[in-house]
């Protein structure tokens, strides 16, 4: 990380913490003495010093601070729907110590000062770090390039790049977005969906869609974007992120694409890891949201793709909205759930517990990649001697039944209400400054 790039504090100022009996990435039982903000050391039978604060992580997973790509904080503009400070909130709750807020704000993060604001807020407010993430298109229009080397140069330091929520059409200005942020090792995160062929879409085109009389929304809208910036990103030699993967086809593309030396990267969503169109049937729009839930085979299909690491990340997508905006009839409700604190839960119930994801690679698709693909450097280091202490005690063992009403997010729009999931955060560090203890915010 370069010295000017922000950083949260490191905690210097607190008592050593020792995180005895824990199991890193879910291997063998080993101590974790962190001290000065830092990991001192990483071994079996540690002492502490007499000042230390024991943790007693029996039973526990010990993972590195989970960093999502893709979350919609709304600040600025859309404060009735979440802040940075109860975004962040809802973050450390979930085991996440970075998150990079989308652009689509009121104003549009499409200046430097924008993105500078952003991250200022993260600062003084946040319980987690915060990077912003730059539009790609002046307002999101699609019409010309924002400001990028600004927001680069900047001290937020952008380096990725999105119009999330309206996908960048025109293949003209996506090469030349593509080409523009090669200079400063940036990456264009694209929004996958061809706005003709889901003009009106309501949800999935199939047979439920069929069934319900709502327009459907294709997956070749999405697919056949994939597969134009895939060669686009050949052709330019830059890096490509594709959010919110959703159908078998998406992944089989970006299969292709990677086989191919091609430099793209992926997402999916944790609700894309479970729901499927056959939610939609009672019309109820907490599970309205974009890209559509698609059917049962391409849950599948993305849990694959997840397992054997052709799609990189999980990331949350966290699109909190005022409750108004979603009591109200399905065809004019608004898209978006929310998702940082059940993420993990997510992930245990649909990978771990089902022998398709270790926890070392668990490390690896919601911390260690969505850290390096967001060139985030303090973020996603390995548990390990001199390491920034981002760190999360995660207890899989408890099983609660998730209550939007008991969430930090000012978004109660879970579609996870009355479902029972796993695991409870028993401790979250940032820089070394506890932030969550047993499932609770540390005020600060």
């Amino acid at each position: 990380m370069t010295a000017d790039q922000t950083a949260p504090p490191l905690a210097t100022d607190h008592a050593p913490l020792l995180i005895r009996g824990g199991r890193p990435y879910g291997e063998d039982v080993q101590d974790v003495l962190v001290v000065k903000g830092r990991i001192e050391a990483v071994g079996t039978s540690l002492e502490a010093p007499a000042e230390a604060e024991i943790v007693d992580a029996d039973g526990c997973i010990v993972l590195p601070g989970l960093v999502d790509l893709h979350a919609h904080l709304r600040e600025p503009g859309g404060e009735e729907a979440e802040t940075i400070e109860s975004g962040t909130r809802a973050a450390a709750r979930g085991g996440f110590t970075a998150v990079h807020a989308m652009a689509n704000t009121t104003p549009v993060a499409d200046t430097a000062g924008v993105v500078e604001q952003v991250a200022r807020r993260g600062e003084t407010s946040g319980w987690c770090s915060v990077r912003p993430v730059g539009a790609v298109t002046v307002g999101l229009a699609g019409e010309r390039l924002a400001e990028l080397d600004a927001m680069a140069n900047s001290r937020a330091k952008v380096r990725v790049f999105s119009d999330d929520g309206k996908c960048v059409h025109d293949p003209v200005l996506m090469r030349r977005a593509l080409e523009y942020v090669k200079s400063f090792d940036g990456v264009i995160a694209q929004h996958a969906q061809d706005p003709r062929l889901t003009e009106g879409a309501q949800m999935h085109e199939g047979v439920v869609s069929a069934e319900l009389g709502l327009a459907g929304w294709p997956a070749v809208a999405e697919e056949s974007i994939i597969a134009r910036d895939v060669l686009l990103a050949q052709h330019v030699g830059s890096r490509l992120h594709v959010c919110h993967l959703s159908t078998a086809g998406s992944v089989d593309i970006v299969r292709w694409a990677k086989q191919r030396g091609i430099a793209v990267t992926a997402e999916v969503t944790p609700h894309h890891l479970l729901l499927t169109d056959e939610n939609v049937r009672d019309f109820d729009a907490v599970y309205k949201v974009n890209p559509p839930l698609r059917t049962a085979a391409d849950v599948e299909a993305v849990r694959e793709g997840l397992a054997d690491g052709t799609i990189d990340i999980v990331a949350t997508d966290h699109a909190p909205h005022p409750r108004d905006a979603k009591d109200r009839e399905w065809d004019q409700a608004a898209m978006g759930m929310t998702g940082l604190e059940t993420a993990l839960a997510l992930v245990q119930r649909t990978m771990v517990d089902e022998g398709r994801l270790s926890w070392r690679e668990v490390a690896r698709v919601l911390s260690e990649r969505p850290a390096e693909i967001g060139r985030d450097e303090d973020q996603g280091q390995q548990l390990a001697a001199g390491a920034p202490a981002h760190v999360l005690v995660w207890d899989p063992r408890p099983v609660r039944t998730t209550d939007p009403a008991e969430h930090s997010s000012r978004g109660r729009n879970s579609p996870f209400a009355g479902l029972e999931l796993p695991g409870l955060n028993r401790l979250t560090l940032l820089g070394g400054r506890p932030t969550v203890r047993d499932g609770a915010v540390v005020e600060h």
